[in-house]
């Protein structure tokens, strides 16, 4: 551009002052970068000097090559517990929680009776319950696909290419939480066995819980008790929904009067025909004003014995509270306001937030 502006000064041009201005920036820019030796030549040609200059820079910027790259540090070796890797362990363990949930899912699905070795019958009654079904779905196959689930990994992590695509943490994460998951589920149910099933054994339940505590553990012996803080905080969140979606199923869940799946017994009203005496009157009306409930059951002679005492007129005042409106026995379930009371026989007074399963005593 420089040599033609010589050979041409008074050539008019509109694109004159612009190819001027943009040589003189690109002369000054390309002077700047350069020592000062250089920077005379450099206004008026390239030099081979400068163009070395460029594409020595240039290769200097080029990434190393695979020599010089620094190898990754090698993943931690598996932990094992008296001799035998926690994978194997745990795969095992998982393997007998596959053997429990199978048998006890083939009896749900079939309608059969399991066979209890410790407590007679009463962990038929927890087996064949509304809490052996959660959201629609029988609670041991639910069991049966976790335990499945936690013994493929394990094998996964022993090498065993069973899912492709997954590495050793995200193995090793996911067996933590669903070991988690397993653990919290069991303390739930064991919650719900010593609440709602006061004095029934269930031998089922109870080895259930131990293999999924004894995954929990082997899980965090994995992990180590250095690196498992990373994870408390997603554990805990992990447990929050279990916990939480294992109530919602069972907002609603009513229990059954034990003993009464072999009949039906229709509802029946007893006429009272005792007069009401002045103290029991007064007395149920103070048992309205503070919020008193009785609870009862149609078929409860202790309970008709109660609304005798009491008198037509006094019951027309208290709060009672049929537990079996729809009746007693096979497909007949308890009223949910009782059910969430947790009685365990009738009558069964509430008086100022206490629980009393008593007959109230008072002079006629």
């Amino acid at each position: 551009m420089r040599i033609w502006y010589e050979q041409n000064p008074i050539r008019s041009d509109p694109f004159t002052p612009l190819v001027s201005a943009m040589a003189t920036i690109s002369a000054a820019l390309s002077i700047s970068f350069l020592p000062p030796p250089t920077r005379r030549a450099a206004s008026t040609t390239f030099s081979p000097r400068i163009i070395k200059r460029a594409a020595r820079f240039w290769c200097c910027a080029e990434p190393p090559s695979p020599e010089q790259e620094t190898p990754a540090p090698p993943s931690p070796p598996p932990s094992s517990l008296w001799g035998v890797s926690t994978s194997a362990w745990t795969a095992g363990v998982a393997g007998l929680g596959l053997l429990e949930t199978g048998y006890l899912s083939y009896l749900k699905l079939t309608g059969s009776e399991a066979f209890c070795p410790v407590g007679g019958g009463g962990c038929g009654d927890v087996l064949d319950s509304d809490y052996s079904v959660v959201f629609g779905i029988p609670l041991p196959l639910v069991g049966m696909l976790a335990y499945g689930l936690v013994a493929a990994l394990s094998l996964q992590e022993n090498s065993e290419e069973l899912l492709p695509g997954l590495d050793d943490l995200d193995i090793r994460l996911t067996l933590l939480l669903l070991a988690t998951s397993l653990a919290t589920a069991s303390a739930y149910f064991l919650f719900i066995l010593n609440t709602k099933f006061v004095g029934t054994s269930c031998v089922y339940c109870l080895s259930s819980a131990f293999i999924s505590f004894t995954l929990f553990f082997i899980r965090i012996k994995d992990i180590g008790l250095a690196r498992i803080q990373k994870f408390v905080g997603l554990q805990l969140a992990v447990a929050v929904i279990v916990a939480l979606s294992l109530t919602n199923s069972y907002s609603s869940a009513t229990t059954q009067l034990k003993g009464t799946d072999d009949f039906v017994l229709e509802p029946y009203k007893i006429e009272i025909t005792a007069e009401s005496t002045p103290f029991a009157i007064s007395l149920a009306k103070h048992l309205h004003s503070i919020g008193a409930k009785m609870y009862g059951a149609f078929w409860c002679s202790h309970c008709n014995d109660q609304k005798q005492m009491f008198g037509r007129e006094a019951m027309e005042v208290l709060d009672y509270v049929e537990c079996f409106p729809n009746g007693a026995g096979k497909g007949k379930k308890m009223a949910n306001e009782c059910a969430a009371t947790g009685l365990e026989g009738f009558p069964t007074w509430i008086i100022n937030g206490k629980v009393l399963p008593i007959t109230l005593m008072f002079p006629l």
